[in-house]
């Protein structure tokens, strides 16, 4: 049965259990698998995202970056649509973390139009996830410096979705960036 919710639903669980181990770095050490859920969640509820494909790039969005999974295991699971948008959103970890922060800045505004909403949502989630609770270590000047390269990245990802970057936006505006 591949109906939307079954594809969906089959997503969670295979990000559920690569996460399975991980959490957050904020103060409450949240399970990590609430951020992919959350993003896919911006996507649909706020940015009216109804592409499936979409919301499942969103939900496995850090499953290669982060997890053991490798991309021929997401086309084999999830189809090479999905794969590609999870490839488009994947920073190369053997980079240094620099390197990689320039680079995502760099690809903004070269990544297809369902790499630039997965895209949108997860700098969404971060930035209302760091103005909620300071990750464990990181000072007020390193938060606003993520503020700061997020706002470079999200320059590249105008004209996707208006409703998603209003909200940036508004949480630029509050750090005093201006988009």
């Amino acid at each position: 049965m591949n109906t939307d919710a079954a594809l969906l639903l089959e997503t969670v669980h295979f990000a559920a259990e690569k996460h399975r181990n991980q959490r957050r770095k904020d103060a409450e050490s949240t399970p990590y698998i609430n951020h992919p859920i959350g993003v896919a969640r911006i996507l649909s509820y706020e940015g009216g995202v109804t592409d499936v494909e979409v919301l499942q790039a969103a939900l496995l969005h850090d499953t290669v970056e982060d997890t053991d999974t490798h991309p021929t295991e997401l086309e084999a699971k999830f189809g090479p649509i999905v794969a590609r948008i999870v490839q488009e959103v994947t920073d190369d970890k053997s980079l240094p973390k620099q390197e990689r922060k320039r680079l995502q800045v760099e690809h903004a505004a070269h990544c297809s139009l369902q790499a630039k909403l997965v895209k949108l949502a997860d700098k969404l989630y971060n930035l209302r996830d760091l103005n909620r609770c300071t990750p464990v270590g990181w000072t007020a000047e390193r938060v606003q410096e993520y503020f700061m390269w997020a706002c470079e990245v999200v320059k590249g990802l105008k004209g996707t979705n208006s409703t998603l970057e209003e909200k940036l936006e508004e949480l630029f505006r509050q750090r005093g960036l201006q988009l």
